[in-house]
């Protein structure tokens, strides 16, 4: 077999611990393809199958897990006693976000950032896995939830309201049909494990129906189904509020639902005196308190104060 190449296990605990190819290439500035390669490469090599293949990403085989455990440590022990002398620049800031909030709520004002801070440079990193402050050279996150993450800071920037969205071509094919009466309208199920669409019927009225059209692992994919016409998602307003704002989208009724749940900054200790965070988080929370007394859901009551 002859000795191989500490850069192909490097990568191989890399996608090991992220489970992920896509996200591993980003980090190792590497295609996935080229990525994926390297991975069969060692497993040809090593004559083990390292890896099980699937449609949300690799998982570990028992021969996997034995190589990790065997190497996992040692590249550890090079990270750590080399991390003294990789001094981040303090101009550079990278963030981690959801494809959700990064398009539809972030993107919109970087301008106004770029403008203000030019010397600041922007690393953004989107996908839906939340990222590894341990492992990954993230500074902060935007996350959307409770705002209870073990061993983080978190800062409240707003809440969330849904309701019922959909294309106007379909509200054009459902005409003369009641909005009000969504048992008559076909709807998109959602990935929440307690479905929004439970949390409508049991406080706006009415009954789920037998089925839905088609259901969804992600909002943005049952989000980009609605915008197809291929039925009625229950939207977060504020992801939904750009696409409804162009006219891609329409609140179907005039009733809103405020959810539990909430968007966050996100960040671990080690970033709290990092310059480039000081400076986004003091932009991003100005831009938050704008929002809040802006916010585009009628009979709302929150204030930047209940931030």
């Amino acid at each position: 077999m002859g000795k191989l190449p500490l850069g192909l296990l490097q990568q191989f605990v890399l996608v090991a611990r992220l489970g992920n190819l896509s996200r591993a290439a980003t980090q190792a500035n590497l295609t996935v393809s080229a990525l994926s390669h390297q991975m069969k490469q060692l497993e040809e090599r090593l004559e083990r199958r390292l890896f099980e293949r699937g449609p949300r990403g690799v998982t570990l085989t028992v021969e996997g897990c034995s190589l990790l455990e065997a190497v996992g440590e040692h590249f550890d022990g090079i990270e750590d006693a080399l991390s003294r002398y990789n001094r981040r620049a303090q101009d550079t800031f990278t963030l981690s976000a959801s494809p959700g909030i990064m398009s539809g709520w972030l993107v919109p004002r970087l301008p106004r950032l770029v403008a203000a801070h030019p010397e600041l440079e922007l690393n953004l990193q989107s996908g839906s896995t939340l990222v590894n402050f341990e492992r990954e050279p993230v500074d902060a996150a935007l996350r959307y939830g409770r705002g209870k993450w073990a061993g983080l800071h978190s800062e409240r920037l707003f809440g969330e309201w849904i309701a019922p969205v959909a294309a106007p071509e379909l509200v054009a094919k459902m005409a003369g049909v009641d909005p009000g009466d969504l048992s008559q309208w076909p709807l998109l199920g959602d990935p929440n494990p307690s479905s929004r669409w439970k949390d409508w019927f049991d406080q706006v009225g009415g009954a789920p129906p037998r089925r839905y059209v088609a259901s969804f692992d992600s909002f943005d994919a049952q989000r980009h189904a609605a915008l197809e016409g291929l039925g009625v998602a229950m939207g977060r307003m504020v992801m939904s509020k750009s696409l409804i704002d162009a006219g891609r989208l329409v609140v179907l009724g005039d009733r809103y639902l405020p959810v539990d749940d909430a968007y966050w900054l996100v960040y671990p200790a080690r970033s709290k005196d990092h310059a480039g965070l000081q400076v986004f988080q003091k932009w991003l929370l100005a831009e938050a308190d704008d929002y809040c007394e802006h916010l585009p859901v009628p009979g709302n009551d929150e204030s930047p104060s209940q931030r």
